[in-house]
């Protein structure tokens, strides 16, 4: 995607110098900061402070995480300690398990001395794979957004919740990556981006898209219902951290109100991410652990003050109460369909094993 007309991704890898640059994301939208990562520490930090977020980047953050751990010493218990740290940053988004599981073992079959090489080259396969599987994520949600402009025949008018664009992941985005397809196909499209509240993650997709072009406007969370009831928003687009193998969603909290909604008026309602997203392990999202962030998140309100400065000001007392859970689950009955790298397909279980058959033994 684009920063001032120039092609980004959101991760840069050097190899040679055995670090890795990201946007700090903590700092978004008022400030894009390129942060160096060159220590176990400072990749598991990165993830937990959610300088790095979205389920894809996640994955391929701690890929590179792991790389960075062996690079001066890559015996079993060096490899088992940065699995082992990497592992409990952020319990929800599949993707850094899956990132992990398949590094590790990799790594492990290999002897010690090939092993920081091999691990720089795998993580580099991650997120390359990333980065096609988003540009497919695009092309086959853009089919599904042209049967929706046919129905609509004017401004294709998309909500998002969130951010899974391409902020979110390597390159290209998720849930956005049909929403970039269509405007550079020439659909005339707008997004309804919601705020998501209490992180604001919305701010980011509107700062991205902004980059890119695609017109949008910012709405208060409390303000996706009405919209919907009034018949501004054709189909609702979101991405997920873990898609349960009987399609149930697990995505930023408030995207269940948003497919509540979506249902009750007739509105498509489409969850968009790749494979490693989909934990055939569970049989259902009761099973999807649910994080839960520090209560300051929510007490603190985060911007710029009067001279353009970030800073952070209280809305609550410091010793009020919250409850500040990251993520909700919306059923697979509210999902009109799943959008992966492979194609679309319902969100149920017979759904994705059509699409994935070899995870029929599952």
């Amino acid at each position: 995607m684009n920063i001032d007309g120039i092609p980004t991704r959101s991760l840069r890898a050097h190899p040679a110098q055995r670090c890795i640059d990201i946007i700090d994301q903590a700092r978004l939208p008022h400030v894009l900061h390129w942060a160096r990562v060159s220590t176990l520490d400072e990749a598991a930090h990165a993830i937990r402070a959610m300088q790095v977020r979205g389920a894809p980047l996640i994955g391929a953050t701690a890929a590179y995480g792991l790389a960075i751990a062996l690079n001066e010493q890559a015996d079993d218990a060096r490899l088992n300690a940065a699995v082992d740290l990497l592992w409990k940053t952020r319990p929800t988004a599949v993707n850094l398990h899956w990132a992990l599981t398949r590094m590790s073992r990799l790594l492990s079959e290999l002897p010690a001395e090939q092993r920081c090489a091999a691990a720089w080259a795998e993580a580099a396969a991650i997120a390359e794979e990333d980065v096609a599987q988003n540009a497919a994520i695009g092309q086959h949600g853009l089919g599904l957004l042209r049967q929706v402009t046919r129905r609509h025949g004017t401004t294709l008018n998309i909500m998002t919740h969130c951010n899974a664009g391409w902020l979110a992941t390597v390159d290209g985005g998720t849930a956005l990556a049909p929403v970039y397809a269509a405007y550079d196909a020439g659909l005339p499209v707008h997004v309804w981006v919601s705020e998501t509240r209490p992180r604001n993650q919305g701010l980011l997709t509107a700062w991205e898209l902004a980059q890119h072009g695609v017109p949008h406007t910012l709405i208060a969370d409390n303000a996706a219902g009405i919209l919907l009831q009034q018949g501004k928003v054709d189909a609702v687009i979101v991405g997920a951290d873990r898609i349960a193998s009987n399609g149930d969603a697990a995505n930023k909290v408030g995207t269940y109100l948003k497919g509540l909604a979506c249902a009750d008026n007739g509105v498509p309602f489409y969850v968009a991410a790749p494979r490693s997203t989909v934990d055939f392990d569970l049989p259902g999202g009761q099973h999807i652990p649910i994080e839960e962030r520090d209560g300051d998140e929510f007490r603190l309100v985060h911007g710029l003050d009067s001279r353009g400065v970030p800073s952070a000001l209280h809305q609550l007392p410091a010793k009020e109460a919250v409850v500040n859970p990251a993520f909700d689950v919306t059923p697979a009955r509210l999902i009109t369909a799943l959008i992966t790298e492979r194609g679309v397909c319902p969100a149920s279980r017979d759904g994705l094993l059509g699409l994935y058959p070899e995870e029929a033994g599952v």
